[in-house]
């Protein structure tokens, strides 16, 4: 079973708007050798919060399907998962919802192409 923050061994939950950064978080897990659970809907993630304590959420803030914001909120006010464990990471245009993420609770915020280019090193548990 993995364990993450409340046990030995790396431990990252994600929940990406689409396959496509499904499949690179996927990729840099691999080259970190960090365990992550791609998660396709927040059902699937509250789930996975009752197995395992992660190191980090990373939630895809341009998700369509189901609204981020309110996964964000959710999380810190059932103290789910600590603030500074959750991860948004959104279009660099989109000032709005970088600004609503903030406000419902996300440690840090990065705009996608920040978010690609610092994902092995976030996952390593550094990127700060």
């Amino acid at each position: 079973m993995e364990t993450g923050a409340n046990g030995a061994g790396s431990v990252v939950l994600a929940l990406p708007g689409d396959l496509m950064f499904a499949s690179r978080i996927r990729g840099a897990a691999g080259m970190t050798g960090t365990a992550v659970v791609v998660c396709p809907r927040p059902a699937v993630l509250y789930a996975e919060l009752g197995r395992v304590t992660p190191d980090l959420v990373l939630i895809d803030l341009d998700a369509r399907s189901w609204d981020p914001i309110a996964v964000i909120a959710a999380l810190v006010s059932d103290h789910a998962v600590p603030q500074d464990r959750i991860i948004g990471f959104v279009s660099h245009v989109r000032a709005d919802v970088i600004s609503a993420a903030r406000a419902a609770g996300a440690g840090r915020v990065l705009a996608r192409s920040a978010f690609i280019r610092d994902l092995p090193d976030l996952l390593r548990g550094g990127g700060d």
